[in-house]
């Protein structure tokens, strides 16, 4: 059990240290805050694009996708995107907020944290199934993030945006562009016999390969740079809700009603599904809902703190999950 705990913390810690290491440097004035625009305009537009495209292209091929448990994770996600949706109009009164507490019922950290936390549970052939999944829920976390915090905006001088105005909104965000260029790579691939960019265009896949690398820490030092401790006594009930939302009752729906379904028959998931889906549903929320928050002009200031304070969370949470599933037999 102590091993379990300890993996969690290890794969969260780092996380935290480097936001830490954002903060410090803050404080000691190593930079500006113009320089924290430019670095979460590179982030958002440059590095993290890059990263979810190879993390897209890294997958084996279309032959190896598990469409039931691809299907179960879309119709997970989905709902809980409907169950936050409910939950902020109920409770949440600021606009700037609404989407940004939305994002934290669905949208998880997988690209950073899930994944290496599966693999870890399960071993490479979880690594396989993640892998899969990831082209799928980062796509489709991004196409909901890009809703959740445009619906509640003002778009000009209407009340509410319109449907044609967030479809080119979905449209233009990089990060959804960098997954629809990963997809299509991917199923070129699979028609063009043995051409691969890492085989016949090295230097490029070296490249983005480099650039990928650099998004998630330049991702975190950046958001420690815009952490304020003062702003927890002013949004303290709004970071409890937020990361409520994210690492407890996401994964109890998440993978709860895998269990309940596997139960039923209506799915056959194996120790493999099941520690996709405690990365997938039990991880913090994703560093880039932050960055996408100040792109957008909602409240990035909440955003950052549930990045921080989910991240802390989840390490008790995702150890929580791991025992009981390994008291079941399900890992």
């Amino acid at each position: 059990m102590i091993s379990i705990f300890l993996y969690a913390a290890n794969a969260v810690l780092p996380i935290v240290l480097l936001i830490a290491l954002g903060y410090f440097l803050r404080q000691r004035r190593f930079y500006d805050e113009k320089f924290l625009k430019t670095a979460n305009k590179l982030g958002f537009r440059v590095a993290l694009p890059m990263l979810l495209f190879f993390n897209v292209y890294e997958i084996d091929g279309i032959s190896s996708i598990n469409w039931s448990t691809v299907g179960y994770a879309v119709g997970a996600i989905l709902v809980l995107f409907a169950v936050g949706l409910v939950a902020v109009m109920l409770f949440v009164r600021e606009p700037k907020q609404k989407g940004v507490i939305l994002q934290s019922a669905f949208r998880s950290n997988f690209a950073i944290i899930g994944i290496p936390l599966a693999q870890a549970l399960g071993g490479d052939t979880t690594l396989a199934v993640v892998s899969v999944l990831s082209a799928f829920s980062i796509a489709l976390f991004n196409v909901l993030a890009v809703i959740s915090l445009t619906v509640f905006i003002k778009d000009g001088e209407n009340e509410k945006p319109s449907v044609k105005s967030i479809a080119v909104k979905i449209i233009k965000n990089p990060l959804i562009i960098a997954i629809c260029l990963g997809l299509l790579c991917l199923v070129a691939r699979s028609f063009i016999s043995g051409f691969t960019i890492k085989n016949q265009l090295p230097f490029l896949y070296s490249a983005i390969s480099t650039v990928a690398k650099m998004a998630s820490p330049l991702m975190l030092i950046v958001l420690g740079g815009q952490f304020s401790f003062e702003a927890i006594s002013s949004l303290k009930k709004q970071i409890a809700f937020g990361t409520l939302l994210r690492i407890v009752i996401a994964p109890v729906i998440g993978v709860g009603c895998a269990i309940l379904f596997t139960k039923a028959g209506l799915f056959s998931f194996g120790s493999d599904d099941y520690a996709a889906f405690v990365a997938l549903f039990g991880s913090p929320i994703a560093v880039s809902s932050a960055v996408m928050a100040a792109e957008m002009h909602n409240d990035e200031q909440l955003a950052g703190q549930l990045v921080v304070w989910t991240s802390i969370g989840s390490v008790l949470t995702v150890f929580v999950g791991v025992v009981i599933l390994k008291s079941l037999n399900l890992l």
